[in-house]
């Protein structure tokens, strides 16, 4: 594979200390500050969805409730738990919450030249970029997933521990799927450097050349973070709160921060691989030459980022949560075969572009494979329908022929599917030997209940007024 876009990382590492220092300290500023806007943005945005005002207490419209609420948190009484490992259980909201701050170092603000001056000194939009730096960002994901296994363990709780257990399932199970989807940008872009995949993206937006990493991503990306509707590992109905459960104050506090920091990164990382990071918008960048230079970057990355962050909050408010199982059978079942396919699709595309194919040969080969991989799949399911079908025979007349007794535990038990209850008239024939009468009915057995009500009353049967 013949690289697309040159690295040149030369001008990273040159920067003076006190630079490094300002930028690692706007990097922060930058996630607390577009935090604090998105829980508000959140809340306001789920309560118009709800036909409800949101919080408008503090500040204008309410934009300060979330430093009030941190504030309050943070003056509130911290519990620890009796039966807690306390320096696991102290630690574990530390080791989730600092790799939340690590993965923006490496994203791209603006155009990797030395394109604005600060403080006289010319300098990149960014605080440092790798060879591999998305494996990087992969990377420090991954770890806050042992702050998250570890809050749930060192609690002392089944509650905590439940949902620790399922947080790591779903970070592993999804981050597979999510570096699937990073390796078919890799193979357009030539590289795995944030700044080099956005220069990469100067003509077209990779969410065009690659819709289906795109909309696999996007998915992954709700499932890494925890949100609505793949908020399980928190879900109030069946943990409490999940592995935060047993937390309170600054701990606590800590973990919500963590959560919303994540939720900014995964976006920041949408809007850097696929939406063409800090560039403008096409009808912008067309007949505006300034709109790529300069501080207007900035610019577009946070608007950008924003329309990310509102697609997380359209998702709460919109979808209800689904079951684990179906969580866990769309990341193994759906997204990782889909995956895979699409990558192979990806790669022979490249290889026969660097082979010299014209595009008319490309789309010959490949929509011709894709044409014998249908076929052979509709074969297969045709198939595969009819011996499910012939099973599905087999086990009715399986449960047809055996006789279900709904008494046969020592309780009434409803019938399952495929069984049926046997008949239970209410009147036998008479003359039959060895047949009792039914429950419920009065008189000798063999009798009818004509025999027994009138047995009942003192008058034979048969005889009307006449007999008496």
């Amino acid at each position: 594979m013949t690289l697309l876009a040159e690295e040149d990382l030369s001008m990273f590492g040159t920067d003076p200390f006190w630079l490094v220092a300002l930028k690692a300290v706007f990097c922060f500023a930058f996630l607390m500050v577009t935090v604090l806007i998105s829980i508000v943005m959140e809340r306001k945005v789920v309560g118009w969805m709800q036909l409800r005002v949101g919080p408008n207490r503090h500040g204008p419209w309410g934009m300060l409730q979330s430093l009030a609420d941190g504030i309050k948190l943070m003056l509130k009484e911290d519990v620890v738990v009796k039966g807690s490992d306390k320096a696991v259980y102290i630690l574990a909201p530390i080791i989730g919450a600092i790799p939340a701050f690590m993965a923006i170092a490496v994203i791209p603000f603006g155009p990797a030249g030395n394109e604005v001056s600060i403080f006289g000194t010319r300098t990149a939009l960014q605080l440092t970029d790798l060879p591999v730096a998305i494996l990087y960002i992969l990377a420090t994901s991954s770890i806050a997933a042992y702050g998250v296994v570890l809050a749930g363990w060192s609690s002392g709780s089944t509650y905590p521990l439940l949902g620790g257990v399922r947080a790591t399932a779903q970070i592993i199970s999804y981050e597979i799927a999510m570096g699937l989807s990073f390796a078919a940008v890799f193979l357009h872009s030539g590289s795995m450097s944030t700044s080099t995949i956005v220069g990469a993206q100067a003509d077209t937006w990779f969410a065009c050349l690659l819709p289906v990493s795109f909309l696999i991503y996007m998915v992954a990306m709700v499932g890494e973070a925890h949100r609505a509707p793949f908020d399980m590992p928190e879900s109030e109905g069946d943990l409490v709160a999940g592995f935060q459960t047993e937390y309170s104050s600054i701990k606590f506090a800590m973990f919500m921060l963590a959560e919303y920091i994540h939720m900014v990164t995964v976006s920041a990382l949408a809007v850097t691989l696929f939406l063409g990071g800090w560039r403008a918008p096409a009808p912008l960048s067309t007949w505006w030459e300034g709109a790529n230079h300069g501080w207007w970057p900035m610019l577009w990355f946070f608007l950008k980022l924003n329309v990310m962050l509102f697609f997380f909050v359209w998702l709460r408010g919109t979808l209800p949560r689904v079951r684990y199982d179906q969580f866990m059978k769309l990341g193994w079942k759906v997204l990782i075969p889909i995956s895979l396919v699409w990558l192979m699709l990806v790669a022979t595309v490249r290889a026969m572009r660097n082979e010299g194919y014209g595009f008319s040969d490309i789309v010959y080969w490949v929509g011709g494979a894709a044409v014998a991989l249908l076929l052979i799949s509709f074969v297969v399911d045709i198939f595969r329908g009819r011996e499910e079908e012939r099973e599905e025979e087999a086990e009715k007349e399986k449960a047809a022929s055996e006789v279900f007794d709904p008494m046969a535990g020592g309780y009434p038990v409803p019938p399952l599917p495929g069984q049926t209850l046997p008949p239970v008239p209410r009147r036998r024939p008479r003359g039959e030997p060895g047949e009792r009468s039914l429950v419920g009915t009065a008189g000798s057995p063999g009798g009818s209940p004509g025999e027994s009500r009138d047995s009942a009353e003192g008058t034979p049967h048969g005889q009307g007024d006449d007999g008496a």
